[in-house]
């Protein structure tokens, strides 16, 4: 069963990107500051994990190395471990209050080690052998001591970490980009590059139960679980996109924010700030207001003659034909009702916060008349980190944002809008 919770994102003409948001500062009037930075190693740079406990980050590389990078009394992060797997490490996650990381490979293998409380050496534990592709994600739960993993063999696996066994897998349509879990109901959230997520529920027993199918994008990138607003499940694409998805309401309903001109790689949301962060290959960080009442996407309307003045649309021959007109019309939709109608009848463009359009988008000419002047006001913070964003991390005590851009370069940030 695949749930497609977003007709209003398909078809129809493009449009300029040109968004008036708030740029350049937040609500406390400063921008993210750039305090650091480290070249992770001498290729691209794939995750990393912010340290709690310490000045220091975490990061894997497909030149086959796992860096741990500690901030030094000259200024500097520099690396007090660098260890060298077999092949190309593609998936990281750390659990820093018993020190056990997992790293997954591009040969399909998790290997398990034990960081030192020092942090100058790291012990090997067990391998797992869970995939026969590269593996593109990682997740570690210490409640139930499993390691779930996916990859793009299209599997989704998960294992015992105290026994080493495998407890079960789900066969994905397509290869699997990202993986979430919730902790205390079991449930898994696989993406793909098909933009379905998988929703599934975890049995050590009985193995992979699957739940639903949920359509939302070209390419599920990341979906992250806000443990912190029970229920809500985030998720962006490589379609300029991010969903937020009220699993736990169970009607179905998804609010879409578009505010990147390019694919969007990451997001984190932020529970004491009611604040999603996300960021992308447009090199913007875009803060979202989620504290706000917001309005589901509009439904687009299925019509052969426009909604508004009953022109027919190029396919409706008959209609041309009883209309003599020579031509027929492209179709158009509004962003605000969903109305099928006519380039000539859409000639207005506004934005629609609320909707989660921080752009200028297309509106039919009754919608224009009727949206008032609050209902334009921005509920985004756009800021320019000057790089293009693979993935990020953010430590909300530290006021830190660490980016990771191509070429390895790590960027590490003053954020106190955090």
């Amino acid at each position: 069963m695949v749930a497609n919770l977003t007709a209003g994102s398909l078809g129809g003409g493009s449009l300029p990107a040109e968004h008036h948001g708030r740029a350049g500062t937040g609500p406390n009037g400063e921008k993210p500051q750039l305090i650091n930075r480290c070249d992770g190693g001498s290729d691209e740079v794939n995750d990393i994990h912010l340290l709690d406990s310490e000045n220091g980050l975490i990061s894997i590389s497909s030149d086959r190395s796992v860096r741990v990078w500690l901030l030094r009394d000259t200024g500097q992060y520099w690396p007090s471990i660098c260890h060298y797997m077999n092949s190309a490490v593609t998936a990281l996650n750390y659990h820093e209050p018993q020190r056990r990381l997992f790293v997954g490979l591009d040969s399909g293998v998790i290997s398990e080690f034990v960081i030192s409380s020092d942090y100058n050496s790291m012990k090997h534990v067990i391998d797992y052998h869970a995939h026969q592709g590269r593996i593109t994600a990682v997740k570690y739960s210490p409640n139930h001591k499993y390691i779930l993993s996916v990859a793009r063999d299209k599997y989704f696996q998960f294992h015992c970490t105290e026994s080493g066994k495998r407890l079960g897998g789900y066969l994905c349509n397509s290869w699997c980009t990202a993986v979430e879990y919730d902790e205390q109901d079991k449930y898994v959230f696989i993406g793909d590059v098909s933009g379905i997520i998988t929703v599934c529920k975890l049995s050590g027993g009985n193995g992979v139960q699957l739940i639903i199918l949920l359509k939302a994008m070209e390419e599920v990138f990341k979906p992250y679980y806000g443990m912190e607003r029970k229920g809500w499940l985030y998720s962006c694409g490589f379609d300029c996109s991010v969903f937020v998805w009220d699993i736990g309401g169970r009607k179905g309903t998804v609010f879409e924010l578009y505010g990147h001109k390019n694919k969007v790689t990451c997001i984190y949301y932020s529970s004491t700030k009611e604040m999603l962060f996300s960021s992308g290959e447009d090199m913007n960080l875009v803060q979202w207001d989620m504290s706000v009442q917001r309005e589901i996407t509009a439904d687009w309307n299925e019509s052969d003659s426009c909604q508004l003045c009953n022109r027919p649309f190029f396919w409706n021959l008959k209609a041309m034909q009883t209309q003599k007109q020579q031509l027929g019309y492209r179709q158009h939709h509004c962003r605000k009702c969903g109305k099928a109608i006519c380039s000539s009848c859409s000639t207005r463009r506004s934005q629609l916060p609320r909707k989660g359009h921080e752009f200028v988008v297309r509106v039919c000419e009754e919608c224009f008349f009727s949206i008032k002047d609050n209902e334009k006001t921005s509920l985004a913070n756009f800021y320019d980190l000057k790089q293009n964003v693979l993935t990020m991390k953010i430590d909300e005590a530290k006021k830190v944002l660490a980016s990771v851009g191509k070429g390895g370069v790590i960027k590490i940030c003053h954020c106190l809008t955090l």
